[in-house]
């Protein structure tokens, strides 16, 4: 069981089974968001998922066409990243895991849009749009 939540502890999740990646999104949006060079996301399948507590804080931002993302109203941690393009799948932001996940990162995406003043120096695969 992997758990996780917001900086204020008010929304508080469980994810249950394996994550089937991490990846390292590089696109404007997730820069912007974040506050950060790229955002760092874990795939998991929505019944994978589940709320523990503050669910009723949960609020959501659609970024662009069929996409959301959602943050904490009262302290504003991003939490995830939903495609109504790839309803099988949620982005669940990878700092908000309370300990090791148990699976390292595998790419980067996006990199055609990366920040220019940030270089990437490890061997992770690179894709300059989505893998």
């Amino acid at each position: 069981m992997i758990r996780g939540g917001c900086l204020c502890g008010g929304v508080r999740y469980e994810i249950s089974g394996e994550l089937s990646e991490i990846c390292f999104c590089h696109c404007q949006m997730c820069r912007r968001i974040h506050g950060t060079p790229f955002g760092s996301y874990a795939a998991v399948r929505p019944e994978q998922r589940r709320y523990t507590s503050g669910e009723e804080l949960i609020a959501e931002y659609p970024s662009s066409a069929g996409a959301v993302r959602t943050f904490c109203s009262r302290c504003g941690s991003k939490l995830a990243f939903e495609n109504s393009q790839t309803p099988e799948e949620i982005w669940i932001t990878a700092g908000t895991f309370d300990g090791d996940p148990g699976v390292r990162p595998g790419s980067h995406i996006f990199v055609g849009s990366k920040a220019p003043w940030y270089e990437i120096t490890d061997d992770l695969k690179q894709s300059p749009e989505d893998s």
